[in-house]
């Protein structure tokens, strides 16, 4: 059986194939922590369009927080699960509001990323993955968002074990990607997981890591 890649030789061969991937922040802290809550289960476009909605409807976050959910529901619909998602982010504000006295969460700029993370975990429905989104790109700290993809691929490369939980490969994969490549490995192997490796089909024939992935051709958990 082929043996896992190192770190390096994926990102090497990730970035031969798509392009270097320089590190791109922007933003506000609080806007990139609803951004994300709308993105879980939906497209980009979608999850888009119920931010700007959103905003064109509530002139500040606090507005947001003193609103019915019905109202948030149907300015957030195009994001899918939009009644579980107003709740989960009405919550935020309020708990933001009520332990800051406004909602906004540009302090946790000046704060060390294990205290941002325990601060945004600590937030109703915000998991391991939705907290390091917030740290990644838009705080800039080396802290890598495991998702369906990059979950998906670093398994069927051998990168992490084949039944490591994504909540534990956040850890696991903090330990093997250097703090400086974070950003580059996160978006290149979600790239190569929307274009090449496939949930059902991975299209071998055109993986650029196909000759050192060790579930290629079926060796490997998929």
């Amino acid at each position: 059986m082929t043996r896992p890649p190192r770190v390096a030789t994926v990102l090497a061969r990730l970035e031969q194939a798509y392009g270097p991937r320089p590190w791109k922040v922007g933003g506000r802290p609080l806007d990139s922590l609803i951004g994300t809550i709308l993105s879980q289960h939906t497209n980009d476009r979608n999850s888009g369009a119920a931010m700007d909605r959103l905003k064109e409807r509530f002139p500040s976050w606090d507005a947001a927080a003193d609103a019915r959910l019905p109202q948030i529901a149907a300015a957030i619909r195009v994001a899918g699960l939009h009644r579980q998602k107003a709740r989960t982010i009405r919550q935020v504000l309020r708990q933001i509001r009520e332990e800051r006295g406004t909602a906004d969460l540009d302090f946790l700029r000046r704060q060390p990323t294990d205290e941002v993370k325990a601060y945004l975990l600590a937030l109703p429905g915000v998991g391991p993955k939705t907290a390091a989104c917030v740290l990644l790109f838009c705080l800039k700290r080396p802290v890598l968002p495991v998702d369906t993809h990059v979950h998906r691929v670093t398994r069927r490369l051998g990168l992490i074990g084949p039944k490591t939980s994504a909540a534990r490969a956040h850890d696991d994969l903090a330990a093997i990607v250097p703090q400086d490549r974070v950003y580059a490995f996160h978006v290149l192997i979600i790239q190569h997981g929307r274009e090449v490796c496939h949930a059902r089909r991975p299209n071998h024939a055109d993986c650029c890591l196909r000759d050192v992935c060790p579930s290629a051709d079926g060796g490997a958990p998929t």
